[in-house]
Order: structure tokens, then sequence, then C-alpha cells
């Protein structure tokens, strides 16, 4: 898929569940990217310009969520996972990154932005 249908997927499917969300007063929308994102890396750099755009694009949306019950959050992902595309690379697991995802929707609903890294 290329990085700017990436982008505004998730932009469409975000305007599909919004509006219930705003309903009932209470809903997440975690958003993620590789951390290329925030620190962005030379050898990526077309997919890094449109997950930075998304990213900003998340961090707005938070705010302007803010004080609606609805949290809006990104995360970047500075890990392989399960197995290294890139030589030296680290790696996690999925039940190693999962927590972060659990935690901005259960008891860090004020940030905007996680990053998992090793």
């Amino acid at each position: 898929m290329c990085s700017t249908r990436w982008s505004s997927t998730a932009i469409a499917a975000t305007q599909a569940v919004l509006p219930a969300m705003r309903a009932a007063g209470a809903g997440t929308l975690l958003y993620t990217t590789g951390a290329g994102s925030i620190d962005p890396v030379p050898q990526v750099g077309n997919v890094n310009a449109a997950a930075a755009a998304l990213r900003n694009w998340a961090v707005n949306l938070h705010k302007e969520l803010a004080g609606t019950g609805i949290q809006a959050a990104h995360v970047g992902i500075d890990v392989s996972i399960g197995m290294s595309v890139v030589p030296g690379f680290p790696t996690a697991e999925p039940e190693q990154i999962s927590p972060v995802y659990w935690e901005l929707h259960t008891t860090h609903r004020d940030e905007a932005e996680r990053v998992f890294s090793l």
C-alpha cells in the first residue's frame, strides 16, 4: 500500500467511527507508524514523510478531542515486529508491544503519543 493511501485510510476509518464515539462520549483511536515518523531514517524517507503527516494529524486530533471522553493517540514503533528486516535492527514480539496500546486506552488517556523501543 502506498504511503499516501495508508494515511488517507486512517482518516477515512476515523471518519467512519468518530460520529458514534462522539454520540457515546467515549472511545479510543490509536494510530501506529514506525518511529521514523518522529526521527526520520534516510533509507525510508518517502514512508517517513507520510507517517509524519499521520502522526501530526493524530496528535492534533488528540488536542481537538480533549475533554470529550474520546482519546486519539499515536504509537511509534522503533523495532521490527517478529523478525528482523534490517540486519542489526532490534526486534520485538507483539506481546511486548501490546501493553503500550492497552495503557493508552486504559490509564494514560491524556497522552497523545508513545514510542515503543528496546
